[in-house]
């Protein structure tokens, strides 16, 4: 089978001309795998391994809902993981687990031009980050304990710092604590030797700091933290932590008198017979905090706005297996979640879970990747509908 005959394809617009979408998600894909297909009872049989970009309609008012619009192929090894925008949107930038580079595409050219970065020092790159005067950008390389950075206008490698703890994933920068922090997550061959700790750079001089235990239990503790994210405009600094095999946040608060961070519990999602805490959002004004769960798959909405480190529970809603990014409307109506996580078994729906933001509900589910025996890896909306929700 033709997985491209399922895609039908529409090119030379730009997202300012689509007449029929109203609202247009991008999501870097791969090909299932046959354990993930089995798992599903998906009837699609393997194919040929595939990569690339889609973009789809995923408004599920409009006539066109699942339809991909444009299919922007990648090499098949490239294993691109992770889609992040600039502060202003012009550009995207794709990491990828398979290949030292990154790549970078422009959101203003015709046919979103993409610019392929070479970084030999950094292996399995996964998150992205930027300096809040956006001049540079930072690359976590979970495979060789480092961090890459990179001038915003010329894309130019400079400089690579290997950082205090292996397996850098989740990164963040706080421009009022200059401090770059990066969680320690797993070795990325096996998902094996899980991290404890978040280690800290000294954003301004590179000058490789501590690091700080997020977990309660001896170690090795194996809780694998996996994404950090500052609550944004919170004064002091203040940046949370989802443990993806403790099933736990934690947050890391700046205290400015001592010029270091302290980091305590947040919230336990055992109660909530939820599991693999992923990714962290936040609205505009820091009082609300969004939070995926891949196992059994939910997206929790959390109030911070009373205390923006003691997370009270809104609400639970139920997604798919695997739920992991999420893109949010930047009218507040929606969020999408991408439901897949590596290829996991158990933990790759591939569907994309569309939530009504008000109603609190899931209100559809947009299938044409699954159904293609595709997985969406990650999701952002195009920029006219994307919020970057402290990203």
């Amino acid at each position: 089978m033709r997985i491209r005959s399922l895609l039908p394809l529409a090119f030379g617009l730009c997202f300012h001309g689509w007449a029929s979408a109203e609202i247009l998600a991008m999501m870097n894909y791969e090909t299932k795998s046959p354990e993930s297909l089995k798992s599903l009872k998906n009837p699609v049989a393997p194919a040929a391994r595939k990569e690339g970009i889609a973009i789809v309609d995923v408004d599920p008012h409009s006539k066109s809902f699942g339809k991909i619009v444009k299919d922007i192929p990648l090499p098949a090894d490239l294993v691109a993981h992770h889609i992040f925008y600039n502060h202003d949107m012009s550009k995207a930038y794709v990491t990828a687990l398979g290949k030292p580079e990154l790549r970078v595409m422009d959101m203003k050219s015709k046919d979103y031009a993409m610019q392929t970065v070479s970084i030999p020092t950094c292996n399995v790159g996964e998150d992205v980050a930027f300096s809040p005067d956006h001049k540079h950008w930072y690359v976590s390389c979970m495979g060789t304990q480092s961090m890459v950075v990179g001038d915003v206008q010329t894309n130019k490698v400079l400089s690579t710092i290997k950082v205090a703890a292996p397996y850098p994933h989740g990164l963040a920068v706080s421009g009022a604590a200059d401090r770059t922090l990066l969680t320690s997550t797993v070795r990325a061959s096996d998902l094996g030797d899980a991290g404890e700790v978040i280690s800290a750079v000294e954003t301004s001089t590179g000058k490789v700091l501590g690091t700080y235990k997020v977990s309660k239990k001896a170690s090795p503790a194996g809780e694998a933290p996996v994404e950090i994210l500052f609550v944004p405009n919170a004064r002091p600094a203040i940046a949370y932590v989802t443990n993806m095999y403790g099933g736990t946040l934690w947050t890391a608060s700046w205290k400015p008198e001592k010029k270091d961070f302290e980091v305590a519990q947040a919230y336990d999602f055992a109660d909530l017979k939820a599991g693999v805490p992923l990714e962290i959002y936040f609205n505009k004004n820091g009082s609300r905090m969004y939070v995926t769960t891949a196992k059994p798959g939910h997206l929790h909405i959390f109030d911070i706005s009373s205390k923006v480190g003691e997370p009270k529970l809104v609400k639970s809603i139920p997604a798919a297996e695997g739920a992991h990014h999420v893109a949010f409307t930047k009218d507040g109506k929606y969020a999408f979640v991408q439901n897949a996580l590596l290829n996991l078994p158990g933990m790759s729906d591939g569907a994309v879970t569309v939530v009504d933001l008000q109603s609190g509900t899931a209100v559809a589910s947009m299938d044409t990747l699954k159904n293609a025996g595709l997985n969406p890896n990650s999701i952002v909306l195009l920029p006219q509908w994307n919020d970057l929700m402290g990203h």
